[in-house]
């Protein structure tokens, strides 16, 4: 173990941490001059990202930009994502290795070596196949995290048809859009799920959902409950496991797919509170989380690797079923509550199952601080060699506690800084090659260009705050949005002609990331937070629009502003609501106002606080001061408020807050 007063000089001392020789000799990328590889021969440096996978057939063009900012990756290759995840390692001689490890909420284990693995996909290709998917047909999936939705997700694959997984906790009304927007004709689902060891029924949320859509929609339920809550397979439905049965022993030809064919629809919240859908390609969106999944994360087909995201998020897709299974890698799932049944849930299955890399949500390293180190002191995390950060930025306080408590002192962090629609790491540090500034993410990888612009879209000085913005394509890169090429340019793209440090000869567009940022002089980025109208709940991206508008929906309700405040167990949502004339806001109203959020938005999103108040603090030109309100519920110094127009309602809203 790492000397107590040696760990605790590199803590108090300059704001930079070396990585620990033992890891840089094991790591799978060491060499500090990948950098410069990357930059003197980009783009088609991208090929040894290729190289990671199989292909039906090579590539004719690394890149191609004559349709800019419509970027096409490793034009003319073909192959299919559930053969590189699934079959290449039976193949290889690793079919008894684990590939999936489940963890129930109720301490259920399931584990599924590639050889089970590949045995189910394809039995449930098959069955999709009868039901009547077809190459390009998009499927939804609607389930907590439970090894049936990887499965689905790589049985879509198999057979060339894209998926569009829907985070459970999203509403029926939510569920419903999605299906409508991406005219889905098929949906997987199960019949509920346990949260805090109680059942709750999914499959009533999604049949509200589908009375909504204007189409006929097949759907299949896995059975999660069992006993817990009756099995009902009515109407057009049919059952995962007695599918399962009929197609027993099946065998499905991996289709080959274009390496710009569709793999997957997410749909994320925008400004406007219109789900955005964000489309993915096979072959770069593949090659890019397979390569990052080596290098930033430094995993091996012999580690235990656990992502604690959820699966209908990005980082699910990414960091939990798609990279590490295309490595080879024993992916962990689970499904429970990081604090049930008791604070040290997490480390227990970290020991239980020696767990070499973990990578998890800064609000949930906030939540494990608060707790208290005595959590993960009562086990063993010795298999540790690796820890991550992804959702959001981290403080430097919650950096080293992690650094500390659970990594002992002698793992790397890598703090990662990444998006839905960049579909894979952007910055962050090389484990094995770069220093570590806690709070700071890093640099941006190879291959990536960032810069820090100001509204103009100018660069800033170093240290300076201004607009995070992508100067070059990538191979993982969002496609377009589903249906809506115009809106695609208008939300993420800078023109050539308005972004004067642009490169002409890969298009020239600048993509814009939506966050705030600084770039020191060394070349790390600190990113400070979004700086449009979107909120991340537990690494869970969501429109404020979406909230708002279900708030304001109420009777009674005249305006409504959410933000994220520190949470009990990481971040809530802390609603300020003003009421009309007349209209008191009392227990009746916050029961109301939580209720339409459930059934608007989900669960997950209903405000954890309320704060009534007769106004809202404005700038003079009339736009709601979210900076404020988010000082005023994490309890944090104001800052400026010269701004406003009303700055008496902040002493208002101060005391609201205290009292509610």
């Amino acid at each position: 173990m790492t000397d107590r007063s040696d760990l605790e000089a590199r803590l108090d001392g300059p704001d930079r941490i070396a990585p620990p020789d033992e890891f840089v000799q094991q790591a799978n990328v060491t060499d500090p001059n990948i950098y410069h590889e990357f930059e003197q021969n980009w783009p088609e440096v991208w090929e040894r990202a290729a190289d990671l996978l199989d292909w039906d057939s090579e590539w004719d063009d690394v890149l191609v930009a004559e349709d800019a900012p419509f970027y096409e990756w490793f034009v003319g290759g073909e192959l299919n994502a559930s053969y590189n995840c699934v079959d290449r390692h039976v193949e290889n001689g690793r079919k008894n290795q684990a590939a999936l490890k489940w963890e129930g909420k109720l301490s259920e284990t399931r584990t599924y070596t590639y050889q089970d693995l590949y045995r189910e996909v394809n039995e449930f290709a098959a069955a999709l196949r009868e039901l009547g998917v077809e190459e390009g047909d998009i499927v939804t999936l609607y389930m907590p995290v439970v090894p049936e939705l990887p499965i689905a997700m790589l049985a879509c694959a198999r057979i060339g048809a894209p998926h569009s997984v829907v985070f459970a906790g999203l509403s029926g009304k939510a569920l419903g859009t999605r299906i409508e927007r991406s005219a889905s004709e098929f949906l997987v689902t199960c019949d509920g799920y346990y949260r805090r060891g109680n059942a709750f029924n999914l499959k009533s949320k999604a049949d509200d959902a589908l009375l909504k859509v204007d189409h006929d929609v097949t759907s299949v339920v896995v059975d999660r409950l069992g006993d817990a809550l009756p099995h009902v397979v009515d109407g057009d439905s049919r059952d995962y496991h007695d599918l399962l049965a009929e197609h027993a022993g099946a065998v499905v030809e991996p289709v080959a797919r274009d390496a710009e064919d569709l793999l997957f629809l997410m749909y994320t919240s925008g400004t406007t509170g219109e789900p955005k859908g964000v489309e993915h390609a096979t072959g770069g969106y593949l090659a890019q989380v397979a390569w990052t999944a080596q290098s930033v994360l430094d995993l091996t087909p012999e580690d235990t690797y656990w992502c604690s995201a959820d699966i209908g998020w990005i980082t699910g897709h990414s960091y939990i079923v798609y990279g590490p299974l295309a490595l080879g890698t024993t992916t962990m799932l689970y499904e429970g509550s990081p604090d049930y049944p008791d604070r040290d849930r997490i480390w227990e299955i970290v020991e239980r199952n020696a767990v070499d890399v973990f990578y998890t949500a800064p609000t949930a390293i906030r939540a494990f601080m608060k707790w208290g180190a005595e959590y993960p002191e009562r086990h063993d995390l010795s298999s540790l060699r690796l820890l991550g950060t992804v959702g959001e930025p981290i403080n430097p306080r919650a950096w080293k506690w992690y650094y500390e408590h659970v990594g002992g002192g002698e793992c790397p962090i890598v703090d990662t800084w990444w998006q839905t629609e960049t579909g894979g790491m952007m910055v962050t540090t090389l484990p094995g090659v770069d220093d570590m500034k806690p709070g700071s993410a890093g640099p941006p990888l190879p291959g990536i260009d960032t810069e820090v612009v100001d509204a103009a879209g100018a660069p800033v000085e170093d240290d300076a705050a201004g607009y995070l913005s992508i100067t070059r394509p990538w191979p993982g890169m969002v496609r377009t949005l589903h249906g809506d090429d115009e809106r695609f340019i208008e939300e993420y793209w800078t023109h050539p002609d308005e972004a004067p440090t642009s490169d002409q000869s890969d298009g020239g567009w600048r993509y814009d990331a939506g966050d705030g940022a600084m770039i020191d002089e060394d070349g790390y980025v600190t990113v400070l937070g979004r700086i449009d109208d979107v909120l991340s709940v537990d690494g869970h991206r969501l429109g404020t629009m979406e909230v708002e508008s279900s708030i304001v929906d109420v009777e009674g309700v005249a305006e409504a502003a959410v933000v994220v405040g520190a949470g009990a167990g990481g971040s809530d949502v802390f609603a300020y609501v003003s009421t009309e004339s007349g209209r008191t806001g009392d227990q009746d109203l916050r029961e109301q106002i939580v209720g339409n959020v459930e059934r608007d938005v989900g669960e997950f999103a209903a405000p954890a606080r309320i704060v009534f108040t007769t106004e809202l603090p404005k700038t003079r030109s009339g736009k709601i001061m979210r900076r404020l309100l988010e000082s005023i519920a994490r309890g944090e110094p104001l800052g400026d408020t010269s701004a406003l127009r009303n700055p008496e309602i902040v002493g208002e809203l101060k005391e609201a807050a205290r009292e509610d």
